[in-house]
């Protein structure tokens, strides 16, 4: 199944990538909702290798995920690929300059079952398609627009 949106931002490319390839802020993010994430790699700078390990409840249950940065290309492109209980989702982001003050980006997710209770996740998550694309939309453009202003606030 793949979700595809697109949001602009009005920051340049090189603020909104920063923020985005801001890891020390998602992993704080993430640990303020609960989430024990660990990160699994040695490396001393953002680059391929990047991984990290988390463990969290959605929906009453205890999930375990695995995340790799698998494409770092400052200042226009993140690629993930996480790994949960029989699901692959390889989540993309696409950074294109619009003018000096504006950035649009381009967020792909594309996940692959990989076992039968992943398949039949990913086929009534399919059946509400309609439903999962608006939510999906919905949360991108509410990240773009707390990103917008992060921007801002960073004097960018």
């Amino acid at each position: 199944m793949k979700l595809t949106t697109r949001e602009d931002i009005s920051a340049p490319i090189e603020a909104v990538f920063a923020n985005v390839a801001d890891f020390a802020w998602f992993e704080r993010a993430a640990m303020r909702r609960g989430a024990e994430i660990v990160r699994t790699d040695k490396l001393e700078k953002p680059g391929p290798g990047l991984s990290w390990h988390a463990e969290f409840e959605l929906r009453g249950r205890e999930r375990k995920v695995d995340v790799d940065l698998v494409d770092y290309d400052p200042p226009e492109k993140l690629k993930f690929l996480m790994r949960s209980a029989g699901l692959e989702v390889e989540a993309v982001i696409d950074f294109v300059a619009m003018s000096r003050t504006r950035t649009r980006m381009n967020v792909t997710m594309e996940a692959t079952p990989k076992t039968i209770p992943a398949r039949l996740m990913i086929q009534s998550a399919k059946l509400a398609r309609t439903n999962v694309q608006k939510r999906f939309r919905r949360r991108v453009a509410e990240y773009a627009a707390e990103l917008e202003e992060r921007c801002h606030s960073r004097g960018f």
